[in-house]
């Protein structure tokens, strides 16, 4: 049967329990008007308001957590990790450039002028 058609069932199920459960038919005419046994229309009953129930209770805001692949988060604490290590590093080489320029100034030179020493060093090179 196509979604229509199973929405349309579903809908029909759901106006013959609502009728039954507001007393202006019995069971007996439910089950008849939808061609199943009392006993099945009694266990769809129990389905469509354990259903509703559900739907009626409060849940949290927002979209649901969907599950962690357990890769993904391994690759995310790995890139973490690699950043933190990353930004010492860097922090590191700010560090030795700072040290450099305030030996460079101590001993009465420019940074200017070690860098320009290094560039004539390595041209020779």
């Amino acid at each position: 049967m196509s979604d229509a058609g199973d929405k349309e069932q579903a809908r029909k199920r759901a106006a013959v329990v609502f009728a039954v459960r507001s007393g202006q038919i019995t069971a007996e005419e439910g089950a008849k008007q939808l061609g199943v046994s009392r006993k099945t229309y009694y266990e769809w009953e129990g389905r469509a308001l354990q259903a509703m129930t559900e739907a009626m209770q409060d849940k949290s805001p927002g979209r649901p957590n969907t599950p962690r692949d357990e890769e993904k988060e391994r690759l995310e604490e790995e890139i973490a990790e690699l950043r933190k290590k990353l930004f010492v590093a860097e922090k590191t080489v700010e560090v030795r450039d700072m040290l450099h320029a305030y030996e460079l100034h101590k001993a009465g030179g420019s940074a200017d002028a070690s860098d320009e020493k290094k560039q004539r060093q390595r041209k020779k090179r």
